[in-house]
């Protein structure tokens, strides 16, 4: 018969892709998870892993049936949770982007620790590569990251679709006035490390648009840039739901990149293996409204300056 040890053996193995590792995670031996493997294709009477020296590849069989125990090991966990008792109370390990940390975060964990009194949150905040290793490795219950082609061992789904703003420092009233780079001067810019999703995202829109650069700056720290680009000349795309919170301030020019707009997904990641603690959907959930909310100000806002330029723009009427 084969047991949920086996299981849970074989998902480590495949998602690991090392028994060294899969031991480790497991806290067992090397050996033991070995064996386990050895019962569990016996019993299957089939090979699911193809072991060539050091390198471990599935077998279609093994790629199927990983597929089948994932799914087994969540149920079980979902049953699990569907039981206990103060079932929203736990605590989670979130891990966030600056994007989110920056105007949204205080808010959603207002909204959380007064619908969840009594729970323990853990917020590390990070960049796209760090989140995913800490997720790999069971180190967090979910966190938010920009799309990406995705990773074995990790489940992701679409958080917020956001619009990507040209950023510099206050100089005229434009907030929201739409931006088109190929009209500016030469732009000396701050971007994140190549390392980074977004600046990928970022190059390939300059390359596609007509967009000239005259410096770049890489610097993979948030406060950092911001600071920078408030105190100078030089600009940074980012993210509208980052910068909501400085609509009405006076630090900064916030403009949306538009002919053709620039758009960015952000998706939510969690291991595969695991079903999210309800703590942790409720925290997922509030997270998502926080950034509907935000991107609601920007429809609101934007449409009402459009109405006021079509208004600006009609002939006065004799009476």
């Amino acid at each position: 018969m084969i047991s949920l040890r086996q299981i849970r053996s074989f998902v480590a193995v495949y998602e690991e892709g090392s028994f060294t590792s899969a031991a480790k995670r497991e806290g067992a031996t090397q050996s033991g998870i070995s064996q386990h493997l050895k019962q569990l294709e016996f019993e299957l009477g089939a090979a699911l892993l193809e072991r060539n020296g050091r390198d471990i590849e599935p077998t279609l069989a093994g790629k199927l049936y990983y597929r089948e125990c994932v799914d087994v090991l969540k149920k079980l966990e979902a049953a699990q949770q569907s039981v206990a008792v103060n079932h929203v109370r736990g605590a989670i390990r979130v891990g966030l982007m600056p994007t989110f940390t920056r105007s949204l975060l205080a808010p959603a964990l207002d909204r959380f620790l007064t619908s969840a009194p009594g729970s323990e949150i853990s917020v590390t905040e990070a960049y796209s590569g760090v989140l995913t290793d800490m997720i790999l490795k069971g180190e967090l219950d979910f966190a938010i990251v920009p799309a990406f082609e995705g990773v074995t061992g990790i489940s992701h789904r679409l958080l917020a679709r956001d619009r990507e703003m040209l950023v510099s420092a206050k100089r005229t009233k434009s907030n929201l006035k739409p931006v088109r780079l190929s009209d500016l001067d030469p732009l000396k810019v701050v971007l994140p490390g190549p390392q980074n999703t977004r600046r990928r995202n970022i190059e390939t829109y300059f390359t596609a648009n007509g967009v000239t650069v005259a410096q770049r700056l890489e610097l993979d720290a948030m406060m950092g840039t911001l600071q920078f680009v408030a105190a100078s000349d030089w600009v940074a795309i980012l993210p509208f739901v980052m910068m909501v919170s400085d609509l009405d301030e006076e630090r900064f020019d916030v403009r949306p990149l538009d002919e053709p707009p620039f758009y960015s997904e952000f998706v939510l990641i969690e291991p595969a293996r695991k079903v999210m603690s309800p703590a942790a959907a409720l925290f997922a959930e509030i997270l998502k409204m926080e950034a509907e909310g935000a991107l609601l100000i920007f429809q609101k806002r934007t449409g009402a300056q459009r109405i006021s330029q079509r208004r600006a723009r009609r002939p006065a009427v004799r009476r």
